[in-house]
């Protein structure tokens, strides 16, 4: 388990336990989501990697699930759906926590050989006519270590995949990667035409260095490379620690965007003052100063000036009268204050 992840999570709960009820509801409630997936993930160890065919209607997931296990464990058929619900073929022992978490009950059970530690899961059609089949297709990527996007010479430019799945997960690259499948109908001109223009199209959504396999489930063409690459993430057991790091990459960036760019809570230098005054003019400071001048100035007349004007000025209201306070400070109320 990386270490820099337990720091990176902790950090993350924090910042999100920090901005309840401070921030949009939303990106905090998706960032404590990231971190109680993460530790449940990591609860199962990382010595299983979980890998999803995804993809859409007769791109060929259940053909290449096939093939690569070597036997004949989905079915196959041209009738739409084939795939109802999400299977596993797991190499080797101790994945049924891993799967129970998964929620995948449809398991088989093979000899670990090279491929020891896989799990590869046969999802649903995203783009299935049946709710329940596409909400099953979002549950798994979100808890997939790596998802493998199959596509088909006709369909591998939808907008469908690319502007619901491939550029939403962007920073997800490193847990994506995407079989090019029924290359055996196309002349090898073609194969580099598309495989060119695939390229294209993940580059322009941020995934530029999103590995392209070209395979055929039919004829067994590409299945080799497609197993070594499988073989490369079983064996560095990075492949789940990488995925829920660009989780938490994800959910990070989401509270950031949320606290926004203005000035960071807190007091400061000329804070104090302007408090100070606002409340000062709130409980009517200002005109008591003023009342109280006036009043010393009219009380230095009555006592200094010539004796008809102070029996003129002695008809005139006390300005600290107007205010109803007392002419004479009230002992409970001095103060050491200027």
């Amino acid at each position: 388990m990386s270490r820099d992840l337990d720091r990176r999570l902790a950090a993350l709960a924090e910042a999100a336990s920090l901005a309840e009820g401070r921030l949009d509801e939303e990106p905090v409630t998706s960032a404590h989501a990231v971190v109680a997936k993460a530790g449940a993930r990591l609860g199962f160890g990382i010595e299983n990697t979980v890998v999803a065919l995804a993809g859409s209607t007769g791109v060929g997931k259940s053909h290449l699930f096939n093939a690569l296990s070597s036997s004949e464990l989905a079915a196959v058929s041209r009738r739409r759906p084939t795939t109802s619900v999400t299977q596993a073929a797991v190499w080797g022992d101790g994945a049924d926590p891993l799967l129970d978490w998964l929620e995948i009950v449809r398991r088989h059970r093979l000899e670990p050989g090279e491929l020891g530690g896989l799990v590869l899961l046969d999802l649903p059609d995203f783009d299935s006519i049946e709710r329940h089949h596409r909400d099953e297709v979002d549950r798994v990527v979100a808890l997939a270590d790596l998802v493998m996007w199959v596509v088909e010479p006709q369909k591998y430019a939808d907008a469908a995949l690319h502007d619901r799945y491939l550029r939403p997960l962007a920073s997800h690259a490193a847990a994506m990667a995407v079989a090019l499948n029924q290359s055996d109908l196309l002349s090898p001109a073609e194969i580099s035409a598309w495989r060119d223009d695939m390229a294209r199209l993940l580059a322009e959504g941020g995934l530029r260095k999103v590995p392209i396999l070209v395979v055929s489930a039919r004829t067994g063409m590409g299945l080799e490379e497609m197993r070594q690459l499988l073989r490369e993430r079983v064996a560095t057991r990075r492949t789940a620690v990488e995925r829920l790091e660009a989780d938490v990459v994800v959910a990070a960036e989401a509270l950031a965007r949320a606290s926004g760019n203005g000035t960071p809570a807190g007091v400061r230098s000329d804070d104090r003052t302007r408090l100070l005054a606002a409340l000062e003019d709130a409980a009517g400071v200002p005109s008591v100063v003023r009342a109280v001048g006036a009043a010393h100035r009219r009380r230095g007349a009555l006592t200094t000036g010539w004796p008809f004007v102070r029996w003129i000025r002695r008809f005139r209201p006390d300005p600290l009268r107007r205010l109803r306070l007392p002419e004479t400070p009230q002992p409970s109320v001095r103060t050491s204050r200027p």
